[in-house]
């Protein structure tokens, strides 16, 4: 395991070692400030150093910094959800901008057939905005480098990286302008994602954890370039072909020579050319499907499945090392706080220092913090119930332990009835056996939607108004005929028999709809209103059933009821057809209820919400990823996919050779501009076909074209696929083995609370050691305590 000290290195910093002794000017202690009254300036100091310690706890970040008064003020301001979600969107706006710069993605389709000319940006517009951005930054790097101090600052790579990615833009902005937006490459679009990194902590220790992983992926990539080699040789010695054999012409396509055998057995590597290479020489003789059955065997179900394995064994540890950090960090915050605070009351009192902390400096501490009020009532209640005067360092821990429980409000009470009927009624539709009943109505009417898309499956476009509504105007015609109001030709008599066979459609789709209403009426009288919105499963029944019921209501005030003469036309957006499938589309998600009543289906997709919220880092390294080689692709292959006809090298789609690019029409993958190439990089991420683009990049931008999609499938398909499915086998593995555990972890407080991943791994993670806390304490550049 890694130095816990060098694993919680922050972004804001202080360079690990030195000694206690040595502070810089500038270094802040309660009892050194000489301002104003004196004790009044002290005690408001230690309180503010008190608050700000409390909320780095809160947020797992590293209390290395100034905490002299007015760098509090700044630091609390910085780290404010105003200021974080101005730097947020700042760097959401700079990255955005590749959509709108040349080349423009403001178009319909990317498919170089019928893709109109963009509306490109004048000179000067996305520069401006681009300028406002990076003054944010630069007022970004001004704060971090101050609240750290100049010494450390110097001493932290990131924030070293951070000025001089400024620097370069700065410099590459001005170029810009100086040569009016005509310049060929702009360097600065390849720096933006380090501005999406350098905010991020959790992607930085990502970045760390892939570099640990490097050596031993080395290792099996070496392995798997040896036998690649291997193959490709054999496979020139075995497949030479010959000039009059029809069957060695066509393997004669695959290793022709030397780099088109290596790319055959590359992508046959990833399977997405199997069995198409291995076909030709296999109708020659059958015994040549032991070469490939052998080189699959090797390379696809071994080599390949032990790199996932080495990921997977070197990353089975990160969660436990990041959940170890945040561990750390948090006591070191709230041991510091406690110091402060003890500090405070050995002042004002004849204690010796770190006997305690007084109740009442902690409730003032505690109304100042930034923190929900739901937390705080719990901290305070707890405060409340314990006996004693001061605060001892194990009491004053004990009492952010809530800061790992995420409180749910209880269920109200409901509604009390003095009718025995009601209160039988009440018992009856509060039962959980209601919500199954209203599970299998769902499931009844998604199973009547899909029988009608089967039997409307041949239903012409320009007859789907009439065949929607249009069988409940010819019932009424039919009615109207009879009473001898009017005649009809025998063959409208036969459409509406045929018609009238399949009203049920409309009728069934009033009925489910009628019920969920009725379903949601009787919930709100069982359980009352504010007893049925407190659950999510029903404020997202009763969205769905209120939209249908609008849905329904205003078809029915846009088209009318059918009448004799009716025929429905496109009336407002949306045509009868697009209505009903629009209902058909909410009755299918509100299927999705049934997720919440199966136990085993609930604990998956709480796993798979959870793996989300905590693989943000991850999901911010493939979005830096995608966004650089993206950039690089349009840098090197815009404009050279040209449509067909108008270069000897895009012939038509009746001429080009089965299995093509141009017979497949992958006209819109291309790399003209950002967003298709965002589009083509994830084709190419999922190697279906993938050996289509690196033949038709060949043949129109060069042979060198290969090394650029083989370097991108290394990157995003073999490393960080493979990392993904091992962090969602460390995540998942834990959470489902320790799901049992969790009543016994939480005790009596399951019932109001909500446990976090770091409450739910605590019993494996090492409580930092007294010796520890105060050894690091010890070493803040920035505060002094007595000791």
């Amino acid at each position: 395991m890694a130095d816990p000290r060098e694993e919680s290195e922050p972004l804001l910093s202080r360079t690990r070692g030195g000694s206690a002794r040595h502070f810089p000017a500038g270094v802040s202690s309660c009892h050194s400030v000489q301002v104003g009254p004196g004790a009044v300036a002290r005690r408001d100091l230690c309180l503010d150093q008190a608050v700000v310690f409390i909320e780095d706890a809160i947020q797992y970040r590293s209390i290395n910094h100034r905490v002299d008064a007015r760098s509090l003020w700044l630091y609390r301001r910085y780290y404010s959800s105003t200021s974080q979600w101005t730097l947020s969107f700042t760097i959401f706006l700079i990255l955005a901008l590749a959509f709108i710069e040349t080349p423009s993605s403001l178009t319909s389709t990317s498919d170089v057939r019928y893709r109109p000319a963009p509306w490109e940006p004048p000179c000067g517009l996305t520069e401006g905005v681009e300028a406002l951005c990076l003054l944010v930054f630069v007022a970004d790097v001004s704060v971090k480098s101050y609240l750290v101090g100049w010494a450390q600052f110097r001493k932290n790579p990131w924030l070293l990286a951070y000025l001089v990615v400024l620097l370069v833009s700065l410099v590459d902005w001005t170029v810009s302008l100086s040569l009016i937006c005509q310049e060929p490459v702009r360097v600065r679009r390849l720096l933006r994602p380090f501005f999406l990194m350098q905010n991020s902590s959790m992607m930085k220790k990502t970045l760390k954890c892939i570099r640990w992983s490097l050596p031993e992926m080395a290792s099996v990539g070496l392995l798997l370039a040896a036998h690649l080699c291997l193959f490709t040789m054999l496979g020139m010695l075995l497949f030479p072909g010959e000039k009059d054999d029809r069957r060695d012409r066509q393997r004669l396509t695959y290793f022709r020579n030397l780099p088109e055998a290596l790319t055959s057995l590359l992508v046959l590597l990833t399977t997405a050319n199997n069995p198409d290479v291995m076909i030709p020489a296999y109708s020659k003789n059958r015994l040549y499907a032991i070469f490939f059955i052998a080189f699959t065997l090797i390379g696809s179900l071994f080599l390949m499945n032990l790199l996932t394995a080495i990921i997977y064994n070197q990353f089975r540890g990160y969660l436990m090392k990041s959940l170890q950090t945040s561990l750390l960090r948090r006591r070191l915050g709230i041991r510091a706080a406690y110091k402060v605070l003890s500090s405070m009351t050995a002042e004002g009192e004849a204690h010796p220092e770190g006997v305690g902390v007084k109740p009442q400096d902690f409730l003032q501490v505690l109304q100042k913090v930034q923190l929900d009020s739901d937390h705080k009532q719990a901290i305070t209640e707890k405060l409340h119930s314990r006996s004693g005067d001061l605060l001892s360092a194990g009491e004053f821990q004990k009492l952010f332990d809530e800061f790992d429980k995420r409180v749910i409000k209880e269920h109200p009470p409901r509604p009390e009835y003095r009718s025995p009927f009601l209160q039988s009624a009440q018992f009856l539709f509060g039962h959980h056996y209601f919500d199954y009943l209203g599970n299998l109505m769902a499931l009844g009417n998604l199973v009547t939607i899909c029988v009608f898309l089967v039997s409307d499956a041949q239903v012409l476009p320009k007859d789907r108004d009439d065949f929607v509504l249009g069988r409940l105007m010819l019932l009424g015609a039919r009615r109207f005929v009879r009473e001898g109001h009017c005649p009809v030709s025998p063959g409208d008599w036969t459409r509406g028999a045929r018609l009238e066979a399949e009203t049920p459609e409309e009728i069934l789709s009033c009925v489910f709809i009628l019920y969920y209403l009725l379903e949601m009426l009787l919930k709100v009288f069982a359980l009352g209103l504010r007893g049925y919105l407190v659950c999510p499963s029903n404020v997202f029944d009763g969205l769905l059933t209120a939209v249908l019921l609008v849905l329904e209501i205003s078809t029915l005030a846009v088209y009318r009821f059918p009448h004799p003469g009716w025929k429905p036309e496109a009336l407002g957006l949306l045509s009868l057809w697009d209505v009903t499938r629009l209902v058909n589309v909410l009755v299918a998600f509100r299927f999705l209820r049934i997720i919440c009543s199966v136990e085993l289906m609930a604990v998956v997709a709480s796993t798979i919400l959870d793996l989300i919220r905590n693989m943000r880092a991850f999901g911010g390294i493939l979005a830096v990823v995608y966004y650089v080689f993206a950039i690089i692709g349009i840098i090197l292959f815009r404009g050279v996919i040209v449509a067909p006809g108008n270069s000897s090298l895009a012939p038509d789609n009746g001429s080009a050779p089965c299995g093509s690019f141009e017979q497949l029409e992958y006209w819109t993958n291309n790399f003209d501009d950002f967003a298709a190439a965002l589009v083509t990089l994830w084709d190419v991420m999922v190697v279906n076909n993938w050996q289509v683009f690196l033949d038709a990049f060949r043949r129109y931008a060069g042979p060198w074209s290969k090394i650029y999609f083989v370097l991108w499938w290394l990157v995003s398909s073999v490393i960080w696929v493979n990392l993904f499915l091992a962090l969602i086998l460390e995540n998942f593995l834990h959470k489902w083995d320790r799901r049992s555990h969790l009543q016994s972890l939480t005790g009596d407080l399951e019932a109001t609370s909500e446990v976090t991943v770091e409450l739910l791994f605590r019993d494996v993670l090492q409580e930092p050691t007294e010796e520890e806390l105060a050894e690091k304490l010890s070493h803040h550049p920035h505060l002094q305590l007595c000791r």
